[in-house]
């Protein structure tokens, strides 16, 4: 067992407890909690483009070169993430709830397996990263967790919403969080296996971070703008960026 399996292990683990992070949210009035949690799904998407930008990236180039192959496999992930929310979104519109449906929802079981694909999918990304070198998996896991928190607090709100109770929510979340160990796994195995998997893997998920925060979260900024909060979101958006970029600094010196 190499100590960067075991660096990748324990850091899906910590990403995982992330999924707990719904349990300090309870006694916050929701009008409150949505109007922070803005801000860190700005800050968020500056991590998730920094460290595709300042760490996967430069990572991926310094290990095989730039040439056409590492631009289609960026493109590939960007691909592969439009894919998996168009079916999951299509299940979603599919599964609509209504007032005869039975006390669990149908969106938000979707949303369990919606969640657990991504959590794989960060799992590979992580275990990708430790491959090359620790510290870029620690860079790695770090623009994860980032976007993890305010994922885990609107997961967990879905959860509540589609009928499950507080504690069952927080089980059934943590489950699916822990589905990044197949990831981490599977990382490794392709590694072991497959020759050159990983001048694959680190491009992929370069595209991976950026459709997330170009498409996912970016576009959650947009509504309701005002100067000030327009401001604030920018700030927490270089923040992200500026953060991803000391860690790049500190991890290389």
């Amino acid at each position: 067992m190499t100590l960067s399996y075991i660096y990748a292990v324990a850091s899906v683990l910590v990403v995982s407890l992330i999924s707990l992070i719904g349990v300090f949210t309870i006694s916050i009035q929701a009008e409150k909690l949505k109007k922070y949690l803005i801000y860190l799904v700005s800050f968020a998407a500056g991590s998730l483009f920094g460290g595709a930008f300042i760490h996967l990236l430069p990572s991926a180039v310094r290990e095989y070169g730039f040439n056409l192959n590492i631009s289609l496999y960026v493109l590939s992930g960007i691909l592969f993430m439009f894919l998996v929310e168009k079916v999951v979104r299509w299940r979603h519109c599919h599964c609509a709830p209504s007032e005869e449906d039975e006390k669990i929802h149908p969106v938000a079981i979707m949303n369990l397996v919606g969640d657990g694909v991504h959590n794989f999918i960060d799992g590979l990304i992580i275990g990708a990263s430790y491959i090359v070198s620790i510290p870029v998996g620690i860079a790695t896991t770090i623009a994860v967790i980032f976007h993890e928190i305010p994922q885990e607090i609107g997961d967990f709100g879905v959860l509540l919403h589609g009928g499950f109770s507080r504690a069952r929510a927080l089980l059934v979340n943590f489950l699916t969080a822990i589905v990044a160990l197949l990831g981490v796994l599977a990382a490794f195995l392709l590694n072991e296996y497959v020759a050159g998997v990983n001048s694959f893997l680190l491009p992929f998920a370069v595209g991976n971070f950026i459709y997330i925060a170009g498409a996912d979260l970016i576009p959650e900024l947009h509504n309701g703008e005002n100067t000030k909060k327009s401001l604030l979101q920018f700030l927490a958006f270089v923040v992200g960026i500026a953060i991803m970029l000391l860690v790049h600094i500190g991890l290389h010196n």
